[in-house]
């Protein structure tokens, strides 16, 4: 039989994540951004999942957006890269996929003839990744209306770079860019909301939120947990106890000696490691539970197994599932322990993992 190192779904967790966007995002519709195999859940699932109550996907590329028709879903998927080549403008004309234009090759590719799909334009606001910038626009708009594309123009997109940050005060310059730039234009649709900007009061959304980490019940904003925000963890990663032991004080456990035993302590090895997505560096101290009864991690993570100690668990036996994150730890406390962030934590999750649904 394989061992029992699963990920469990919580489907009903992620659907009332979802109603929190939409409860947060006030006037403004929600995508519900699904990009990265669904945040590491399953894209198929996680879009299946949600296909009653969205009326938007937003993925990364064009080969998302096939994975969502492939499972039987219609609703309009946004290319957030917008395309990658000339040809894939007629697929999304074929497929209801509206790719956000963000530079001048991508206007160039529709210059070159064809049928337009619906499309976003991406405002350079400050993230300076991608997008054109303020002063550009009334020239990519004349560009647009010269080859009579402007009917197909659905609206303008931005994205924050610190709204995740409660102390940044970029988040409002970048709004007042915004619009001021799409201000020539006001009866075009406008979407700037990540997930961290459903929590800033008084913070405009526009007409499309796109809330992605906090459908997956983790933490948008810094020094805040997903629970402490009103989100519901869907993930709960879970590994089997595969034996235990006393190590002796002055004893050590693991690669590098990192972790030695102050006193006589029983402690137990758990069949997950980095090999399967966990982090390597979460060390020494990161929580984890059995039976609802929180434990804590000991010495280094290997690629197929990681020591925690069991004082806080007495009776834990062999074949005991082992919450690495879920309910009783949250995601959130394990990446702060590994020096990341949750949406690392659940991308990359690999694929010796199955997932089970609930």
């Amino acid at each position: 039989m394989p061992r029992s190192t699963v990920a469990r779904i919580d489907l009903d967790a992620l659907r009332a994540n979802y109603r929190k966007a939409c409860e947060l995002a006030g006037g403004a519709e929600v995508m519900a951004v699904v990009k990265a195999d669904g945040y590491g859940h399953g894209i198929v699932r996680i879009a299946s999942a949600l296909a009653n109550i969205v009326p938007k996907y937003a993925v990364a590329c064009i080969e998302e957006a096939w994975a969502i028709r492939a499972a039987g879903q219609a609703q309009p998927v946004v290319l957030l890269q917008g395309v990658h080549a000339a040809g894939d403008l007629a697929d999304c004309v074929q497929n209801n996929f509206e790719p956000v234009l963000h530079g001048e090759h991508q206007l160039a590719w529709m210059e070159q003839g064809g049928a337009v799909p619906a499309f976003w334009l991406k405002v350079n606001t400050g993230m300076n990744r991608l997008g054109f910038r303020a002063e550009d626009l009334p020239a990519v708009m004349a560009k647009l209306e010269k080859m009579g594309a402007t009917s197909r123009l659905l609206g303008f997109v931005s994205h924050f770079a610190c709204a995740d940050d409660a102390g940044s005060t970029m988040t409002l310059a970048q709004t007042a860019n915004f619009e001021a730039a799409t201000s020539p234009w006001p009866s075009m649709m406008k979407s700037v909301g990540n997930s961290a900007a459903h929590f800033i009061p008084g913070q405009p959304l526009f007409d499309w939120s796109r809330p992605g980490i906090m459908l997956y019940g983790g933490s948008p904003i810094v020094g805040k947990t997903g629970p402490e925000l009103g989100l519901e963890p869907v993930m709960t990663l879970e590994a089997p106890l595969i034996t235990t032991r006393v190590v002796k004080a002055g004893e050590s456990v693991g690669y590098g000696a990192a972790w030695v035993a102050e006193r006589d302590t029983r402690m137990g090895m758990v069949a997950v490691g980095y090999g399967d997505g966990y982090p390597r560096h979460a060390g020494t101290d990161t929580p984890a539970a059995i039976a609802g009864c929180r434990i804590r991690l000991i010495g280094r993570v290997s690629m197929d197994m990681l020591a925690v100690d069991l004082s806080n668990a007495p009776e834990a036996m062999v074949g005991d599932p082992v919450e690495l994150w879920g309910r009783t730890v949250g995601i959130d406390e394990v990446a702060s322990c590994a020096g990341t962030i949750s949406y690392e934590l659940l991308t990359g999750l690999t694929s010796r993992v199955p997932r089970i649904s609930r």
